[in-house]
């Protein structure tokens, strides 16, 4: 799914506002609000709508050029309160308990489907697609938010937000590994979602 020119690209709030209390409680509210202040970026309102990708990337870069030894967990925690919020408060809680006693073969499809329509809200300009099944592999092409250090993989927040959702629904056990990164030089971002098979 293409979310447009980068100009235009929007991504979802919550790919700031979760990261807030992560970086209270990790820094302080001061130095929380440097580093918002360092990136150009303005402390959107709790009822934010959708937000320039530009801003986005812009707090993801600082975080990743201020604080480099922290940003990987900083990131996993915020990607995992975003999956939380979609738990809470965009996915119906009737869906919820259909899905969860599915087989995890059907249930990974459907939610992987549900992940794919919606990409327009964690992919901005980016394409995402659903690759292969065996084993389930996501792929962001051209990955905006990919912002960490030109080596290895920098993902922490997708990777955190695709492992709660399918923890949640799917499977109790379930790992997410980016195995390439547009922030490496690779074209895509690619998430495995490995985990136990489920009865």
């Amino acid at each position: 799914m293409d979310g447009g020119h980068p100009d235009l690209a929007r991504i979802g709030p919550n790919a700031i506002l979760q990261l807030v209390p992560v970086l209270d409680r990790a820094l302080g509210p001061r130095a929380r609000g440097g580093l918002f202040v360092q990136a150009g970026v303005v402390l959107p309102p709790p009822d934010a709508g959708m937000l320039p990708e530009a801003e986005v990337t812009a707090l993801h870069r600082a975080l990743w050029f201020w604080l480099p030894t922290l940003a990987p967990g900083l990131l996993r925690d915020a990607g995992l309160a975003t999956g939380d919020y979609i738990l809470a408060h965009r996915i119906p809680a009737l869906a919820q308990r259909a899905i969860r006693p599915m087989p995890a073969p059907l249930a990974a499809r459907i939610l992987a489907g549900a992940i794919a329509r919606h990409a327009w809200t964690f992919a901005g300009s980016g394409r995402f697609t659903v690759e292969s099944f065996r084993p389930l592999t996501f792929a962001i092409a051209a990955n905006p938010m990919a912002t960490g250090p030109a080596r290895g993989v920098s993902c922490h927040w997708h990777a955190a937000v695709f492992e709660r959702l399918f923890s949640a629904l799917v499977w109790p056990r379930v790992r997410v590994v980016e195995t390439a990164c547009c922030a490496a030089g690779d074209p895509a971002c690619r998430f495995e979602i490995r985990c136990e098979i489920r009865a």
